[in-house]
């Protein structure tokens, strides 16, 4: 069964102006720029195959030429999308470089060479095809998995502009490449190509908003550390990680002393001020390896996978950073001083354990009179979850009753 081609071109050149069109409401309700330019760069694109579909017979050749430019614009547009949508500026000479080129060259040629402009054509959007996937895959990180289609789509479509044109150069070069099979494979694959690019725009747009309602859930938006839940979970891969290497962990855990002073003599703006100050000393004074958050009001914590002793002496920095930072307000000097109680424990030990050490000797340390820091006396006592856990990985299997002996 033949295909006319015509009628596929005109349903890629429908399916895109919908697509577009759907793109730019989204983007503008959204207020994304990235679908916005996705969705400006098929509606062009849909404009010049129309254009080409329904008049190209009866363009002449300068008005053939800047039809096609427009085409290459748009595959700019897309490329400069995928730039846009991960945060980096838009490329404009590169936005029109393959029009330019496309006139350059296509000037010098016979008009009635259209096979070879065929050629220069789809070379230039194989190009516009690669740089985009090589904007996805450079913005693969962790979730190269989920992501292989954006990278993947880009990808098949130059190959399949190009691997067609190369061969029928290469070994048939007398045929005319417009009664070519390949003409209607272009028209099936430039459909696929418009759904599947918007299937992998949604996919990616999906993603971030999911990373981004993750990260709000997890972070304190006063400080920008990780709150409760997000230290507890963040905790607990380090922990495990260190275990499995038989490595100690210590937790820390931050008071800031007469916070509910502050809050009642210079007010709240003034005590969020200090919570966010402290934020930047403890992450200041830590290493990059250490987790740190903001688990109560005026309550941080930290785990640092290190000795007792060095939780210690990073705590003792922390300390002295904060008494240091010397905040004076119209009303007078802040109080800047923390109390701060150090827990350690071996390999495994849970975290629950490791806060309710670290509590204890924050107590010992408001005690004592506040601005100290004390370390716990004693070693937690409930190693059981990595016990358990252990001892189901570690101990051999128990012989069955037909096999024991009696």
């Amino acid at each position: 069964m033949s295909l006319d081609s015509i009628t596929l071109y005109f349903i890629a050149t429908m399916v895109a102006a919908l697509l577009g069109a759907m793109l730019l409401f989204f983007g503008k309700q959204e207020n994304d720029p990235a679908l916005k330019w996705w969705g400006t760069a098929y509606l062009l694109g849909a404009a010049s195959v129309a254009g080409w579909t329904l008049a190209g017979h009866m363009l002449t050749n300068m008005a053939s030429l800047a039809l096609n430019a427009v085409g290459f614009i748009a595959c700019g547009m897309v490329w400069n999308a995928s730039r846009v949508f991960h945060g980096r500026k838009p490329n404009l000479p590169g936005l029109v470089l393959g029009a330019i080129a496309w006139f350059a060259t296509a000037m010098t040629l016979d008009p009635e060479d259209s096979a070879l402009r065929l050629t220069i054509g789809a070379a230039i959007v194989a190009v516009y095809a690669a740089l985009t996937a090589t904007e996805l895959w450079s913005e693969r990180r962790k979730s190269l998995k989920r992501r292989w289609p954006a990278f993947a789509v880009p990808v098949l479509h130059g190959c399949v502009l190009m691997l067609p044109i190369l061969l029928g150069d290469l070994l048939r070069p007398d045929e005319h490449f417009g009664n070519s099979v390949w003409v209607t494979v272009f028209s099936i694959e430039l459909v696929l190509y418009a759904v599947g690019t918007v299937f992998v725009i949604f996919m990616l747009v999906s993603e971030r908003t999911v990373t981004a309602h993750k990260n709000a859930a997890s972070m304190d938006p006063l400080t920008g550390m990780l709150n409760r839940r997000g230290f507890s979970e963040a905790c607990s891969r380090v922990i495990e990680r260190e275990a499995n290497a038989g490595r100690p962990v210590t937790v820390l855990i931050f008071d800031i002393d007469h916070f509910k002073g502050i809050n009642d003599r210079f007010g709240h703006p003034a005590g969020d001020e200090l919570l966010k100050l402290f934020s930047t000393i403890v992450m200041n004074n830590l290493r990059i390896t250490d987790l740190s958050g903001r688990i109560g009001g005026e309550e941080f914590a930290a785990l640092l996978p290190c000795s007792l002793e060095e939780g210690v002496l990073a705590a003792e920095r922390v300390r002295e950073a904060f008494e240091a930072s010397g905040i004076t307000c119209e009303e007078g000097p802040v109080d800047t001083t923390v109390s701060i109680g150090v827990a350690g424990g071996p390999a495994g030990t849970e975290l629950e354990v490791l806060l309710a050490s670290a509590d204890t000797a924050l107590y010992q340390a408001k005690r004592g009179g506040r601005n100290r820091v004390e370390a716990a006396e004693e070693l937690p006592l409930s190693l059981e979850h990595w016990r358990r856990r252990t001892a189901g990985l570690k101990a051999p299997p128990r012989p069955s009753p037909a096999t024991a002996s009696p």
